[in-house]
């Protein structure tokens, strides 16, 4: 009896072993074989992509599928096994994977009919004999035949993603060996998300894009720069404008000139709002200048439209894009130094004011007294523009297009760039990608600390902050640090020194959960403010920084009864306009944050 046991055991065990081998150890190893031959394959691809040849990425894209689609005959074998994690996890991946590969290959057939046109193909000889004026316009009107294909790519970028998030980080070990795996599962998963998502978000803007370039009818946008080494509330202070139409590609500048000079076409100016009087310095009309006083750029742009309708140079336009002199950097050095009016213009360093030496000659042609009227001052920042612009598209796009989109891209997502269109639907699809400085709304704990310099020369270029964010329970206490180490300018007008560094008078303002209710605010000089705008609760002071020095505030406050402590999130959003903010986020005595702020930021208790 023993035996007959004994041997239908063994019979067991090794019908066992068959099984496992041909439907587990034979499956697993030639899935491993097929995804070495794909990583391979996808490496060669993305170096296809730098050679800008249509043909060759084509035929690689396709080569590709077919190494991919061996990958998944590979699998199908072990999708029997799809009731554990991760089997069906590898499932949902090579789902989402397919989905993006019938994107790409849909992509590629939408852009061939074109690639001569906009420079995708080797040689380029069609884009390279055509005038800037004439590469603009073709690709404005090859966007316009391109963009009618975005909903079939949108949808398999969709679908994608809702494979991806099936798929549960939490079920795999924090580490095998040496190999980080979960956090860089959950690191992949959230960027793979986050770029469905902005695509997703984006799809609308993307199809109006042909008509916001003026493909039907002509546009006429506002150009505002605003100057963030004299930080205001949606970035800098605003020092000059420019009025450009585009009709199909062809672009013109309409008008361009000295901020101060558009205040002076209007004859009433009324008087200056009580945050002027209280805060800045000898000032008491409203001035254009001086409008963007909202930290949510829309709120700061009915502001300004109320000015602007009684200028005499008014126009009336479609949109305003506001930049600050990050855009002037990343420009010069993506192309190169740039001569106007004479003038080099240049991303390297000056050590007199540890900045880029663009800035420093902008600020000695504008900011410098001298003994004579300097006509439309700022002026040449209107031709500096517009000569980078033209740099731009006379390259061909292979060798600096890339890098141009990518940079702006990143330069809208730090809130460098902020735009506005008076079009309501492609507001909202700006207002959705975050890129039209909003105050947004948020279940959580919510921080957005904005600082403006009333009066307070260009200190903000020599200027570190630091920020501590603490939260116990429902207690919360903020922070913030500023330090100035270098000395102050000759700030003497008779001498004619250029007055860069000086004293900061800084007005601080902290908005938090509606219904916060403030305990202490240390470090304000003046009264301490509290009221409700924007849907959020806001904690007013102001505090002077010397030079070679440093000032701190320390806020506390207690948070609402609906802001979820059990499950705490903060999402803390960057004043536009500032580089970098060193930020530490602590919860409970336990570290959540501590890095550097550039974006608008989620942070979560895991």
């Amino acid at each position: 009896m023993r035996r007959n046991k004994s041997r239908g055991s063994l019979i067991f065990l090794f019908i066992l072993i068959i099984l496992g081998y041909f439907f587990v150890y034979r499956p697993i190893v030639n899935i491993k074989a097929k995804a070495n031959i794909v990583i391979a394959s996808a490496k060669d691809l993305k170096s296809i992509f730098a050679k800008n040849d249509i043909e060759l990425l084509k035929t690689k894209m396709e080569d590709f599928s077919n190494k991919y689609q061996n990958l998944q005959k590979a699998a199908k074998p072990i999708y029997w096994a799809s009731f554990i994690p991760y089997v069906s996890d590898l499932k949902n991946g090579l789902i989402a994977g397919d989905y993006l590969i019938k994107a790409g290959k849909e992509t590629i057939l939408t852009i061939e009919p074109y690639a001569d046109l906009i420079g995708f193909k080797k040689g380029e000889k069609s884009f390279n004999e055509k005038s800037s004026e004439d590469r603009l316009q073709t690709a404005v009107l090859t966007l316009d035949k391109m963009v009618k294909k975005v909903d079939p790519i949108a949808d398999d970028i969709n679908q994608a993603g809702k494979s991806i998030a099936n798929i549960n980080p939490n079920l795999y070990p924090k580490k095998i060996g040496k190999l980080v795996l979960r956090d860089n599962i959950t690191n992949l998963k959230d960027q793979f998300e986050g770029m469905t998502e902005l695509f997703v978000n984006a799809k609308p803007l993307i199809k109006k894009l042909p008509e916001i370039l003026g493909s039907n009818e002509e546009k006429t946008y506002l150009i505002l720069y605003q100057n963030d080494k004299e930080r205001r509330a949606t970035g800098g202070f605003l020092t000059f404008y420019a009025v450009f139409k585009i009709r199909n590609g062809k672009m013109n500048i309409y008008r361009s000139d000295d901020i101060y000079s558009l205040d002076a076409t209007i004859s009433d100016h009324p008087q200056a709002p009580p945050e002027i009087l209280t805060y800045h310095k000898g000032v008491s009309q409203f001035y254009i200048r001086d409008s963007n006083l909202s930290p949510d750029f829309v709120q700061s742009v009915k502001l300004f439209e109320g000015l602007y309708k009684k200028s005499g140079a008014k126009v009336e336009y479609d949109g305003i894009i506001a930049m600050d002199s990050k855009i002037l950097v990343d420009m010069l050095t993506i192309f190169g130094d740039v001569n106007v009016q004479g003038i080099n213009f240049s991303a390297k360093i000056n050590k007199r004011c540890d900045c880029p030496e663009a800035i420093y000659t902008l600020f000695d042609l504008v900011d410098r007294p001298v003994g004579y009227f300097k006509e439309n001052r700022k002026g040449i920042l209107g031709d500096l523009m517009y000569k980078l612009f033209y740099n731009a598209i006379g390259f061909s796009p292979s060798k600096y297009w890339g890098t141009l989109m990518q940079t702006m891209f990143k330069n809208l997502d730090e809130k460098h760039i902020l735009v506005y269109f008076k079009d309501t639907e492609t507001q909202k699809s700006l207002e959705q990608l975050n890129f039209s400085g909003r105050i947004r709304e948020y279940k959580g704990d919510y921080l957005s600390i904005i600082n403006v310099n009333f009066a307070g020369a260009k200190s903000n270029m020599f200027i570190s902050e630091n920020i501590d964010s603490k939260t116990n329970g429902s207690s919360r206490e903020v922070t913030i640090n500023f330090k100035n180490p270098y000395p102050a300018s000759d700030c003497n007008l008779e001498r004619g020194g250029l007055c860069l560094n000086a004293i900061l008078r800084n007005w601080i303002r902290l908005y938090v959960p509606q219904g916060s209710k403030l305990v202490s605010f240390n470090g304000s000089s003046k009264k301490v403010q509290s009221y409700d705008e924007l849907g959020k609760t806001v904690f007013e002071g102001f505090l002077e920084v010397p030079t070679q020095g440093q000032a701190m505030v320390t806020i506390k406050y207690t948070l609402p009864a609906n802001v979820d402590i059990n499950n705490y999130s903060l999402l803390v959003q960057k004043q536009a306009g500032v580089e970098e903010q060193k930020l530490k986020v602590s919860f409970d005595n336990r570290t959540l944050f501590d890095g550097m702020l550039r974006i608008d930021k989620v942070i979560e208790v895991n």
